[in-house]
């Protein structure tokens, strides 16, 4: 008979990775790709302390990327 763990997914989770807070040392050494000030993290996102820029944290890695003009 299976066991009640085989067959479970990363959704039955009931914490998310998005949600693990970023690793202290990342986040000391990440900055703000567009004005390269110092970011906080705030929920399931990094913030930009000079432009207030959100960057989403997915899956415990932040997304930086910035749309060009």
């Amino acid at each position: 008979a299976p066991n009640a763990q085989e067959g479970t997914s990363l959704t039955d989770d009931p914490e998310p990775a998005a949600a693990a807070p970023i690793d202290d040392d990342l986040l000391r050494i990440l900055v703000c790709p567009v004005d390269r000030a110092e970011l906080r993290a705030e929920d399931e996102n990094l913030v930009c302390t000079r432009c207030a820029r959100r960057y989403p944290i997915e899956d415990g890695i932040p997304n930086m990327l910035v749309a060009l003009p």
